[in-house]
Parts: structure tokens; C-alpha cells; sequence
């Protein structure tokens, strides 16, 4: 995978911060995006650079305009000569989800459309011009990050878990169009995982309680989890993979 390039929506933090992490250990070249803190995202350009030896870049994107990704990805042809990679990973949170992370009764039009937007389109849009660079370079992979709130009920997910259910679905739709092209498409979804976002949670605690209590191996899942089954769907020992969501819950899901 050295010398090659991965595209990664949402780069700085959690789940996002550990897969760039992952890949730069094999020598891949990362493109990564920030919501609004442009001095952290410009010291993990430097951390990556100084560390791994690879070429890294921030670009800010804001996930709720994913037409900009057009403008993002001109940008990233003046920095790099190849795509092979693209993660959709951004997720949205604080006052865009109000609406949308709540009780059945209580969701809003508004909140929903946030959260599909961000989850959906953006993950069209980046997709649709990762996938335009790939085929130039003889095909890729794309992974879009889900969640099990589809599969599993969890408090206030309304919203974010049937935007989970789409964009696998979305996910099954440009596999079958894109293999032609040698590009793969896949979902890693993952249960309940120890981020900062998992923290904003209201009932935080006791979903960390819960999944612990739930999961044959005793714990809560952790960004690294995620991030080493991007990198094996990415690579060539995932090359007959495409068109599936893998399940990463620690078992959570089965009970």
C-alpha cells in the first residue's frame, strides 16, 4: 500500500484520527478533512510527516455542503498525482442534529435532513469523485463508517440509525456499478465505540455500561477496532470483498 493515497472525510478525531493513523503505518499518503480546528488539523499534518514519512494534508469541508467535495477534490489533485482510497467518516453533532438525535415523537424534518446529508449525500458526492480519479489508476476501495443503531435499538438514534440503513444501502448500489471499474465498495459499521462523540451522548454512561455488559469480550469498542478493518478492506487480501457491511460490535448485536 506504500506510495499510495487515501482520501478520509473527518480526520482529526476518534474513529476518523485512528484510521489516518492506521494507514500512515503503511507508508499510505493521506488527504484529510477538519470541521473548524485548522491549528490541530495543521499539527497532525506535521506529526504525520515527521513520523511515518508519508505526504499529509488538511482541507477544511464542511460535511453539510457535501457539493463543495467537487472543489475539495481539484484541490487535492495539486497535491497528489492518485486516489486509491476514500472513507466517508464525518459525522455532524451539536445543534445541526437538534431534531434529529431525539425520541421518535420529538424528530424534526430539519434534524433528519442534517444527519442524511451528512451520512448520504456527502458520501454520493465524495464517492462519486474518488471513484472518477480511481478508475485512472486502474480501480480502489471506498468504505463508508455505519453504525449498528441500524440493527439494534439505541435511545435518540432515530435519525442517525435509519441514515445508517441508507447509506449501506448506497454502499450495496455503487458496488454493483463501480466493479466494472475495479473499485470496491464497502460499510464497516461499528457498535457502540468509545469516542468524544459517544461521550456527548445524554445517556453516555450507560451505553458504556451496557455494551461492556453485552459484549463477549468484556469491553467497549475503541477507534483502533474500526480502523484495522478499514485498512484490511482497503487492501488486497479484501480484493473479493465488495458490496458488504462488516459488523464490528464485540459480539454486541448477537445478544
Amino acid at each position: 500500500m506504500q506510495g499510495k493515497t487515501l482520501v478520509i472525510s473527518g480526520g482529526t478525531r476518534g474513529i476518523g484520527k485512528a484510521i489516518v493513523y492506521e494507514f500512515a503505518k503503511e507508508g499510505v499518503n493521506i488527504a484529510f478533512t477538519y470541521n473548524s480546528n485548522e491549528e490541530l488539523a495543521i499539527e497532525q499534518v506535521k506529526d504525520l510527516e515527521k513520523n511515518y514519512g508519508i505526504k499529509a494534508r488538511a482541507y477544511s469541508l464542511n460535511i453539510l455542503e457535501p457539493e463543495t467535495y467537487k472543489d475539495l477534490f481539484l484541490e487535492i489533485d495539486k497535491e497528489f498525482d492518485r486516489v486509491d482510497f476514500f472513507i466517508s467518516n464525518a459525522i455532524i453533532s451539536g445543534r445541526p442534529v437538534v431534531g434529529g438525535y431525539t425520541k421518535f415523537m420529538k424528530l424534526k424534518p430539519r434534524g433528519i435532513n442534517n444527519i442524511f446529508t451528512a451520512t448520504v449525500n456527502a458520501f454520493v458526492v465524495g464517492a462519486q469523485e474518488a471513484a472518477k480519479r480511481m478508475e485512472k489508476v486502474g480501480g480502489g476501495s471506498i468504505i463508508s463508517l455505519s453504525s449498528t443503531g441500524n440493527l439494534v435499538y439505541i435511545e435518540n438514534y432515530a435519525g442517525h440509525g435509519t441514515a445508517k440503513a441508507a447509506v449501506e444501502t448506497m454502499v450495496r448500489y455503487a458496488a454493483a456499478e463501480l466493479g466494472c471499474k475495479g473499485i470496491r465498495v464497502n460499510a464497516v459499521s461499528g457498535g457502540p465505540i468509545e469516542t468524544d462523540a459517544l461521550r456527548a451522548f445524554t445517556n453516555y454512561e450507560e451505553v458504556r455500561d451496557v455494551t461492556a455488559k453485552l459484549s463477549p469480550l468484556g469491553r467497549m469498542g475503541q477507534p483502533q477496532d474500526l480502523a484495522g478493518a478499514c485498512l484490511f478492506l482497503c487492501s488486497e487480501k479484501a480484493s473479493w470483498i465488495t458490496g458488504h457491511t462488516m459488523l464490528i460490535d464485540g459480539g454486541t448485536t448477537f445478544k
